[in-house]
């Protein structure tokens, strides 16, 4: 593949990958700060009676990451910590935070080097069931599913009477993104 390309274009594939990645483990990053920000209860806090909890949530973006790459690229879901069990006909969800962060940055860390991989050798992201046009877009789907249920967990706190106080949302999520210089 690199073979089509100058040095020069090469090496911003490269930095373009690597910003890419390092925007993955930012998001994956404010999951884990948004996590820890939460007050007492709010693990259980759903945004209307019925839906998913908040530690329900968590769990179920981590267990989304292992579905997918199970589907496309399963070498790196083989040995990762699952979050789900079945209890008779009931799918129980992890809802202890410390075992949530390990599992996510397990994943985290299993998405980014199945990506890497797929664009290193050149090999399709897919499996029988599923298959991305390109392995950017199976970190776009992660993305975009995540933003997802971020959002549903902010909606959830706030009908649990919580709304993150600003100065700890941008620390916790927006810094992660961007730095501010506003003048004095």
């Amino acid at each position: 593949m690199h073979e089509l390309f100058s040095e020069q274009e090469t090496n911003m594939d490269d930095a373009i990958v690597q910003a890419l990645l390092d925007s993955y483990k930012r998001n994956n990053a404010i999951l884990i700060n948004l996590l820890q920000a939460i007050p007492e209860g709010g693990m259980e806090a759903r945004a209307l009676p019925g839906s998913p909890s908040v530690a329900e949530q968590f769990s179920h973006i981590h267990q989304t990451r292992l579905f997918w790459l199970d589907q496309v690229a399963p070498e790196f879901a083989t040995g990762l910590t699952q979050l789900s069990r079945n209890d008779g006909e009931q799918l129980l969800l992890e809802g202890e935070p410390t075992r949530i962060v390990q599992a996510l940055n397990q994943s985290c860390r299993a998405v980014c080097d199945a990506v890497l991989d797929r664009l290193q050798t050149d090999r399709a992201m897919e499996g029988p069931n599923a298959r991305y046009d390109h392995p950017i877009l199976f970190l776009q789907h992660m993305l975009w599913h995540e933003g997802y249920h971020v959002g549903q967990i902010k909606l959830a706190l706030k009908a649990f009477g919580y709304t993150m106080p600003e100065e700890v949302e941008e620390k916790a999520i927006w810094s992660l993104w961007r730095t501010e210089f506003w003048p004095q």
